[in-house]
């Protein structure tokens, strides 16, 4: 479905409180504005940074903490949402018991409002057999993935990978009867009838998309906001069905996010690459209603990245992230590693979606328990290379707010005096 130019225009300019009444485009005229707004923060009034997503998921600011698997867990999840963003849980590949002890984890941790991301992957509803891969494709894989086990001091194998859980729609109960105030999608589209229980339920519903065709799917389905992906985003490509490359559905964040603010009806989140306020006055300025941030809140103390994951990220230059299906068969951006690099200059094939997670299970808990992350996958952004400190989740999203104020209040003066 497609705005008019007129309902796009109206749409960005966006309603934005900023300490007092503005806008997010209020820098570029309506001179004093900004000024005013920053003399009412300096008297003491309660600062404010809201756009129409706060009301729409019950929120202080448009700042959402990516759901991402095996970093946030429920610790990760409540000091965002108390600090006055969205955390958001990752319910990926979760056993139902194990998900509703989180979620109701979460809810002894913070009083507000939170989200659960699950995976819609067409390979996971329902999972695929692995009896159907072909031997020579096992054999390939297992050849490369042995010379990593022989340095990890490992046992080698020849076999097939498991069967993949079949968890995808037990876990989506859950979040119904758990009424869990977000459902957030990554990797598929729900079906309308999914939306609808979320509905009656009063659960928001939140889908991610990397293309506009993708963005215009998940609409059709009557979620309520859309995550615009960009390609500088670190994690999985938001696609339910894997690319013929890794340059398809890679759309840097500038292109895209306008695109799907003109495609959609729905309010749109941006994502990729933001790590700092500057980030999230930019995608408001694109259309965008708020900012969704993975990488920034990996390097924090609540995140539940090991240790070396987290030097990592500190230590990386922006040049440090590749796009590779290595680690699950999925195309996903991470740090270039001794993994990423061999594997990919070898040639060797990958298994299907999360059958390659599965397959490479022991080389990952090997190299964890090594503490190095030179077989370990370790998603990250772009913006990485902006990343310096460890601080608490709450400090990094008091600092997003009080830059991205800064911010839109400086282009003001910016503006006037060129």
């Amino acid at each position: 479905m497609r705005i008019n130019i007129k309902e796009s225009r109206w749409r960005r300019r966006e309603f934005l409180e900023l300490g007092a009444t503005t806008t997010a485009m209020a820098a570029f005229g309506g001179i004093g504005q900004a000024d005013r707004a920053a003399e009412t923060v300096e008297q003491g009034a309660k600062p404010v940074f809201r756009t129409s997503l706060c009301d729409l998921l019950g929120i202080e600011y448009p700042i959402i903490q990516a759901g991402m698997s095996g970093v946030a867990g429920p610790e990760l999840v409540a000091e965002v949402s108390n600090a006055g963003g969205l955390g958001v849980l990752t319910g990926a590949l979760t056993p139902p018991a194990e998900l509703r002890e989180k979620i109701r984890r979460i809810r002894k941790l913070t009083e507000r409002p939170f989200g659960v991301n699950l995976l819609l992957h067409f390979d996971l509803r329902p999972p695929k057999d692995p009896a159907l891969i072909p031997d020579e494709f096992v054999a390939k894989i297992q050849a490369q993935l042995n010379r990593f086990r022989e340095r990890l001091g490992i046992a080698k194998s020849a076999s097939r990978p498991g069967a993949i859980p079949d968890l995808a729609n037990a876990a989506f109960e859950v979040v119904l009867e758990e009424r869990v105030p977000v459902w957030s999608i990554g990797l598929g589209n729900p079906t309308p009838e999914m939306v609808r229980r979320c509905r009656e339920r009063g659960i928001k519903v939140i889908a991610m998309a990397a293309t506009v065709d993708d963005a215009k799917s998940v609409a059709v389905s009557g979620v309520d906001a859309i995550v615009a992906q960009g390609g500088e985003a670190g994690g999985h490509r938001s696609t339910w069905v894997k690319r013929e490359s890794r340059e398809r559905a890679n759309i840097g964040g500038m292109a895209l996010i306008p695109q799907i603010v003109d495609a959609v009806r729905a309010p749109v989140i941006a994502a990729g690459g933001i790590t700092d306020g500057r980030g999230i006055a930019a995608a408001l300025a694109l259309g965008a209603s708020g900012a969704l941030i993975g990488t920034r809140f990996i390097a924090t103390r609540e995140s539940g990245a090991p240790d070396f994951y987290k030097q990592a990220l500190l230590k990386a230059d922006s040049d440090a992230t590749t796009v590779t299906d290595k680690f699950t068969g999925m195309y996903a951006r991470v740090l270039r590693n001794d993994f990423t690099e061999e594997y990919e200059s070898s040639g060797a094939p990958t298994f299907p979606p999360f059958f390659q997670f599965l397959a490479m299970g022991d080389i990952v808990r090997a190299t964890t328990e090594k503490g190095s992350g030179e077989y370990f996958p370790m998603y990250a952004g772009q913006g990485v290379g902006s990343l310096r400190d460890l601080p608490r989740a709450a400090d990094v999203v008091q600092s997003l707010v009080r830059e991205a104020r800064e911010v839109i209040t400086g282009l003001h003066h910016r503006v006037k005096s060129a």
